[in-house]
């Protein structure tokens, strides 16, 4: 089995000799044993241990806390719950600053591809990317509403051209303009625009928003603030009732 001497110790553990000599008068960490001159010898049981001292000491514990655990019978169990929930703490904030460096990359690739931009468009981005989740789920509800009716479109249209009959696509027919009445209130009560020319957030008529020209994300629509017309961006935003 191994044995270290303090500088050893010391230098695996990235702590300085004195620091090791420290936490033996402190009865934190005794050496396994001592050489024939008195020099202080460590094991691998005790190389474990300092640095479970190190990484507490990091968590800010104090000194006479962790040599009462250190002494306990059950100090592995306590020193593992420990490390179990600060793993948990920075698995949190690890996903938590990922969220936030995707939302700034986005926001960065979104600022690259406009002509100009000012304080009101980068409120803007914000304002988009604070609702893309509920856009999403909008888009899937109407995906998941919509893949039946076009399966159903699908199978009269064969039997019509194959069996020559007609009245299950007729009927299929009245059902469709139903369904797109209904989805298209359902969507337009939940998103808005954002006018480009002065950033009002605003929301059409349905019958303006529907025969508007589009992109995937965008709609040719007239601002009621400014009075521009064009293209204004589309966002999340559910209509009170």
């Amino acid at each position: 089995m191994s044995k270290y001497t303090t500088g050893e110790i010391a230098k695996l553990c990235g702590v300085s000799v004195r620091t090791v000599q420290y936490y033996d008068t402190r009865r934190i960490l005794a050496p396994s044993d001592l050489t024939e001159g008195g020099r202080r010898l460590y094991s691998e049981k005790d190389l474990g241990k300092m640095r479970i001292i190190c990484f507490l000491r990091e968590l800010d514990l104090p000194l006479d806390s962790i040599g009462e655990l250190m002494r306990e019978e059950n100090s592995e169990d306590v020193i593992s719950l420990i490390l179990s929930e600060q793993e948990r703490i920075l698995r949190c904030e690890i996903a938590e600053k990922q969220s936030k460096l995707d939302k700034l990359s986005e926001l960065q690739q979104t600022l690259k591809r406009a002509d100009n931009f000012s304080v009101e468009s980068i409120g803007d981005v914000a304002h988009i990317m604070q609702n893309k989740k509920e856009m999403k789920k909008l888009h899937a509800v109407l995906l998941i509403t919509g893949i039946p009716l076009t399966l159903i479109q699908l199978a009269t249209i064969i039997l019509w051209i194959v069996k020559g009959i007609w009245w299950p696509f007729a009927i299929y027919a009245a059902v469709a303009v139903v369904y797109g009445v209904w989805a298209s209130k359902y969507y337009f009560k939940r998103v808005a625009y954002i006018c480009p020319q002065c950033h009002e957030v605003f929301k059409p008529s349905i019958k303006e928003a529907f025969w508007a020209r589009h992109t995937p994300t965008t709609r040719k629509l007239t601002c009621p603030n400014c009075h521009y017309k064009g293209f204004c961006v589309e966002t999340y935003k559910k209509e009170e009732e």
